[in-house]
C-alpha cells in the first residue's frame, strides 16, 4: 500500500523554494554583490527581518508581499557597509557624507558642531566595537522599512539628544551660570525641526482613525506588543494583523501626503518632509491613538459578529 504524502512537509518544501526564488530576485534588485554581500548572508538578513516582523506561519505569498514593500538596495548597502565590506563604504560615504553634514547641522544649529556631530556618527555606523567576536555596528540595526536617509537622520537626531544630556550631566547649572550662558526651557527631544503642516497632516490622519485601528498601531509601534499578542486581543490571526498594519501604514501615508498637498505642498516637498523621525513631532501621538480605544475596538467587533460565534 502506497504512503501517505507528508502535506505538510511538502507545504513547507513549497514554501522554502518560493522564498529561495525570491531571495534570489531581491538579490539581483539590491546590488547586493556589487557591495560585497554575499547572496547566502543577504538570505539570512532578510529571513532575519521576515521573521521579527511576520507570524511564524506566514505564507510565502505575505513574505513576499512585505519583503516587497522594504528598501532593498538601502538594506543591501547598509547591512555591507555594517559586515565592513569596502565597496559598500565607498557607496555609503559617496551618497550619504555630505547628507549626513547637512542633517547635523541643521540639527545643531551650527556648522562647526554639525560636522563634529556628524564625525562622532561614523565610529558607531561603521562598527570599530566587537562583541563576542563580531563587529557592532548600528548599521545592522536597519530593516529597511523606511528610507535609509529617514533612518541615519534619526540615529544622528538621538545621538544629539545623547550628547546634550552627558553634557547636562557633566556641567553644573552654577558654573554654566559664572559663563554667563542664558538658559531658556530646553528642548532636548527636539532633533529636528518640523514643518507644522506636517504636524497638522498627521494629527488629523490619526483622529479619523477608527478605534480598532487606532488600538492596533498603538499597541505595535507605541507598547511593542507582538502581532501575536494583538491578534489574541482581537481575536483573530496573526496573520490578519499584519495585513492590517501594512495597509494603515500605506493609508495613513496616502492620507497625509494628501493633506499636505492641500496645504500647498508639492508632491515631492510632502515626500521629503514626511521622512521625519515621529518623535519630533508636536503631536501627542499617545494620546490620538489612546489605549481606551480598545474597549471601542472590542465593543465594534462584538456588535459586528454574528450571534452565537465564538471569539476565535
Amino acid at each position: 500500500m502506497p504512503a501517505t504524502p507528508n502535506i505538510g512537509v511538502q507545504s513547507a518544501e513549497t514554501r522554502a523554494a518560493e522564498m529561495e526564488l525570491t531571495i534570489t530576485e531581491l538579490y539581483e534588485k539590491s546590488k547586493a554583490e556589487s557591495f560585497g554581500l554575499s547572496r547566502q548572508d543577504f538570505g539570512c538578513i532578510l529571513e532575519e527581518i521576515v521573521a521579527k516582523y511576520l507570524p511564524s506561519g506566514c505564507t510565502a505569498t505575505e513574505a513576499q508581499a512585505f519583503c516587497g514593500t522594504m528598501r532593498i538596495e538601502e538594506l543591501a548597502l547598509a547591512r555591507a557597509c555594517a559586515a565592513g565590506h569596502n565597496p559598500a563604504w565607498e557607496a555609503f560615504l559617496l551618497r550619504y557624507r555630505e547628507k549626513l553634514y547637512d542633517i547635523a547641522t541643521y540639527i545643531t544649529k551650527e556648522s562647526s558642531a554639525g560636522r563634529e556631530l556628524a564625525d562622532s556618527i561614523y565610529a558607531d555606523l561603521y562598527g570599530t566595537s566587537t562583541r563576542d567576536g563580531q563587529r557592532v555596528s548600528k548599521l545592522a540595526s536597519y530593516t529597511g522599512r523606511g528610507s535609509l536617509e529617514g533612518w541615519l537622520r534619526t540615529v544622528m537626531a538621538q545621538e544629539h539628544v545623547n550628547r546634550y544630556r552627558r553634557t547636562r550631566r557633566l556641567t553644573s547649572l552654577d558654573e554654566e551660570s559664572e559663563e554667563g550662558v542664558q538658559f531658556a526651557t530646553p528642548e532636548p527631544e527636539a532633533g529636528v525641526a518640523v514643518d507644522a503642516r506636517v504636524e497638522a497632516a498627521t494629527d488629523e490622519a490619526l483622529a479619523a482613525l477608527p478605534a480598532e485601528d487606532r488600538f492596533v498601531l498603538a499597541s505595535y509601534f507605541l507598547d511593542d506588543r507582538t502581532l501575536a499578542e494583538i491578534a489574541r486581543s482581537l481575536g483573530v490571526h496573526e496573520s490578519t494583523i499584519s495585513r492590517k498594519l501594512d495597509k494603515l501604514a500605506k493609508s495613513l501615508r496616502k492620507q497625509i501626503l494628501a493633506s499636505l498637498g492641500r496645504r500647498g505642498m508639492s508632491r515631492r516637498q510632502a515626500q521629503e518632509a514626511l521622512e521625519v523621525d515621529v518623535r519630533d513631532l508636536r503631536v501627542n501621538i499617545r494620546d490620538r491613538l489612546a489605549q481606551d480605544s480598545a474597549h471601542a475596538a472590542f465593543s465594534e467587533k462584538k456588535r459586528e459578529a454574528p450571534a452565537g460565534e465564538g471569539s476565535g
